[in-house]
């Protein structure tokens, strides 16, 4: 908490899972990654996050740029199925790890356009106007 600042803080982003890369039944796409955003339950639900942006957050071991954190963008491009599942693309392919840390990584989408600074791993879906 800010010194001299009351109240709850207010979290600009909704957090989400990474569910896997899209696929069929022989092969998978590892340039798409599929990704449950947390509260999107129907594909209507979905047209408001079609083209923001997202990030995708990771504690590193080595220091860059003076902090261990670094940051994968990626935007999402249209819905997966009926169930509020989205198909994400990212400037690198997300690696495999990120869908097996379901404690320590997670989805987190901002819904005002802001400068994203997380404390913790994960994913983070950014309303960037641009």
């Amino acid at each position: 908490m800010v010194k001299g600042r009351t109240g709850q803080r207010v979290r600009l982003y909704v957090r989400g899972t990474i569910l896997g890369y899209k696929r069929s039944k022989s092969n998978q796409y590892e340039n798409t990654s599929l990704v449950q955003i947390e509260g999107v339950n129907t594909k209507e639900d979905v047209a408001w996050y079609c083209g923001k942006r997202m990030a995708y957050i990771y504690k590193a071991k080595t220091k860059s740029s003076g902090t261990h954190y670094r940051c994968i963008w990626g935007k999402v491009t249209r819905p997966h199925g009926n169930s509020g599942v989205v198909r994400a693309k990212f400037k690198s392919n997300l690696p495999p790890e990120s869908m097996v840390r379901a404690q320590g990584q997670s989805l987190h989408v901002p819904q005002q356009h802001l400068k994203i600074i997380s404390r913790c791993g994960g994913l983070c879906l950014s309303a960037r106007l641009s």
